[in-house]
């Protein structure tokens, strides 16, 4: 059923190209503040909507990008007429972040949030030696590497696929547990999990090997142990022209050469 659109909320990233547009669309459309506005309609790129996402997470307000930046890949066309009737007529999807706990080497916790990925990264020139255990149950003992992400449906074209990970379509249930240059097992590839599942993470030798963990745009330092999850309460939604809809980026993206 197609919403109505009574007003709708501009937002845009820093770079000029954005604010000019965003100041050019205000003048030609009915405004309202973001929280009374029926829409949140965000220009930049792929950073700024998750940034965007991030920010109106849990407030029932959907987004609806267009690109202003580079890769655009979470965006919508950037046009100026019609943009009432594109939205009313958009899909709509539902995110759900993964929430992630990190307890660092001095015994502190830190919690955050991320919508792409949860990703760890070796912090010196020897590689990361890690413990993989999903929902209790051990199933690396040790993985060597530069590092392991945890993807969503939503991640899973950004760094996940530059890692040689799965492409996932957004309403699949599914998580990718990537690595990024697996020493050993060398021949490991990562594994999709259940959207239900928990994944924790141990660094083996934080000291010598020491890890950083990063929920999109948070990092932590020196990481100890890690435990990542989908929310089973928080939820943004993400607005998408059906004639250029998610599922057709997705399939797309599996037929590029």
């Amino acid at each position: 059923m197609p919403r109505s659109i009574s007003a709708i909320s501009v937002v845009a990233s820093d770079v000029p190209s954005a604010r000019e547009a965003a100041e050019r669309l205000q003048a030609l459309y009915p405004q309202a503040p973001p929280e009374r506005a029926d829409v949140v309609v965000a220009l930049g790129g792929d950073g700024f909507m998750l940034q965007s996402l991030h920010r109106f997470m849990d407030t029932g307000i959907p987004i609806y990008g267009m690109n202003q930046g580079h890769i655009g890949f979470l965006m919508n066309e950037f046009r100026e007429t019609g943009l009432i009737e594109r939205i009313e007529a958009a899909a709509e999807h539902t995110i759900r972040p993964l929430e992630m706990a990190v307890i660092d080497v001095d015994g502190a916790r830190h919690e955050a949030r991320a919508i792409n990925e949860v990703a760890l990264f070796r912090q010196s020139y020897q590689a990361a030696r890690l413990r993989i255990v999903i929902d209790g149950q051990p199933r690396l003992e040790e993985l060597v590497c530069d590092g392991v992400m945890v993807a969503t449906p939503t991640g899973s074209t950004a760094y996940n696929l530059s890692a040689q990970g799965p492409i996932i379509p957004m309403d699949a249930p599914l998580l990718a547990l990537t690595p990024v240059s697996a020493f050993r097992p060398r021949r490991w590839r990562g594994a999709l999990l259940s959207s239900r599942q928990t994944v924790e993470i141990e660094t083996l030798e934080p000291g010598k090997r020491p890890v950083n963990a990063v929920a999109d745009h948070t990092e932590v330092k020196s990481v100890q142990h890690i435990a990542v999850r989908e929310s089973t309460t928080l939820q943004a939604q993400i607005l998408f022209d059906r004639d250029h809809s998610w599922d057709e980026r997705i399939i797309s993206e599996q037929f590029r050469y």
